[in-house]
């Protein structure tokens, strides 16, 4: 049987939701519709890209029939691209779902299941294409659309320095006073320094779990968590009760790498997650930023590999708003401190650097040094007085002991 001929109503129903739009749909339909994704999220593993191509082709209340209603032979026709025995996999996982339960689930922890085609829904993770997630899990208050208009990933290291747990923290409270919502992953780490960067500033946070959002993994974290869904959203693709992966760690990335404009990574060695997120960002077209740390840090040498490609360096909040901002967001101009000495006119400057270090010598000889004439020469030198630069002694000039007159000259030259 194939996807256009699944009967009628569902088929048009299919259609709207996959297309991301009304559609006409009846409530009825949508219902029939939101219970088929929720139970497809117990069947198809995050990132498959299989199953996403059997719901794009036949919609999840069909795909749903095919798993559950046909013959193994004839399921093995229509769903193609997979083993015998990972398609009873599938069929296994299918027969075993109850959408209900699941949503009754979430709701007692405060939260609901949210799809495509709802208002909720972050379209940015259409770009993901049949990878993108079934659904998504939700816990929390705000709406989740809204607030991934204008978010940004900071993610690293679980084994960070205190420098990377101090970068992360000032960057999600740096990030939440400019009105940005940063996403993480409630890992340990750098993932939690920036979440509770931005809580401590009573900012937006989203914490994107590889488990179920009413499963609190690290167990270490129950609190952040916790304080995550009372202040912002905890989302995750799995259903209530899924546990966490090693791939599906890696896999969550991707999510969090869609949603946001751009990704900060603080920390990370060659091997990292984090860097997965940030090569999913770089070809999902998003931005992508490192934080440097010493040449010497082995955890800080994924980051810097990053930079040498594609990746930008970024130090603070602002760098990375005027990266990922709209136009007119732009980080202050980076100058080190005006010394008295820069606010000399050229000549003054010139005729101050032809004094010696040591002992005095007359106008005309300065003049000489300053490349202009003995009257100006003096009239320059008088002004230096005035500021304290120099200082009269006998017939000639000097240097005032103290002076700041080389404060912005380095040490060893110039």
């Amino acid at each position: 049987m194939s996807g256009t001929a699944s009967g009628g109503a569902d088929a048009e129903a299919v259609d709207g939701v996959v297309d991301g739009s009304d559609g006409g749909l009846r409530e009825g339909e949508r219902e029939r519709e939101r219970l088929a994704r929720a139970a497809l999220t117990r069947v198809i593993e995050p990132g498959d890209e299989t199953g996403g191509r059997w719901l794009r082709e036949c919609g999840a209340v069909e795909l749903m029939r095919r798993l559950t209603s046909l013959e193994f032979d004839e399921a093995a026709e229509v769903l193609t691209g997979v083993t015998g025995k990972r398609l009873g996999g599938y069929r296994m996982r299918a027969a075993e779902a109850d959408p209900a339960r699941d949503l009754a689930a979430v709701a007692a922890v405060g939260g609901r299941f949210v799809c495509p085609g709802d208002e909720e829904w972050p379209g940015q993770l259409d770009d993901l294409g049949d990878g993108r997630p079934v659904g998504l899990w939700v816990r929390g208050r705000p709406h989740l659309r809204m607030w991934a208009l204008r978010s940004v990933a900071v993610v690293g290291a679980r084994a960070c320095t205190s420098y990377g747990a101090h970068m992360a923290a000032s960057l999600g409270t740096g990030l939440a006073e400019r009105g940005w919502v940063v996403v993480s992953g409630a890992a340990f780490g750098v993932d939690g320094a920036a979440h509770r960067g931005v809580l401590a500033a009573g900012g937006a946070t989203v914490a994107v779990l590889a488990c179920g959002v009413d499963v609190v993994y690290p167990r270490g974290h129950a609190e952040l968590i916790g304080r995550i869904a009372e202040q912002g959203l905890v989302i995750g693709e799995l259903p209530p009760g899924g546990h966490p992966t090693q791939s599906r760690f890696v896999l969550r990335n991707r999510v969090i790498a869609a949603l946001t404009r751009g990704t900060v990574v603080v920390e990370a060695e060659y091997r990292s997650g984090s860097l997965v997120t940030a090569r999913g960002a770089q070809r999902l077209g998003r931005f992508t930023m490192g934080v440097p740390g010493p040449a010497t840090s082995g955890l800080s040498a994924g980051v810097h590999e990053l930079l040498r490609g594609e990746g930008v360096l970024v130090t603070d909040a602002a760098e990375v708003v005027e990266l990922v901002g709209d136009i007119g967001d732009l980080a202050p101009a980076r100058r080190g401190p005006v010394l008295p000495r820069d606010l000399l006119d050229p000549v003054a400057a010139l005729v101050l650097e032809s004094l010696p270090a040591h002992g005095s010598v007359d106008a005309r000889r300065v003049a000489r040094g300053a490349g202009t004439t003995p009257d100006d020469a003096l009239g320059k030198l008088y002004e230096l007085h005035s500021l304290g630069f120099v200082e009269r002694k006998g017939d000639g000039w000097q240097l005032t002991p103290g002076a700041p007159h080389r404060a912005n000259v380095r040490r060893g030259g110039t």
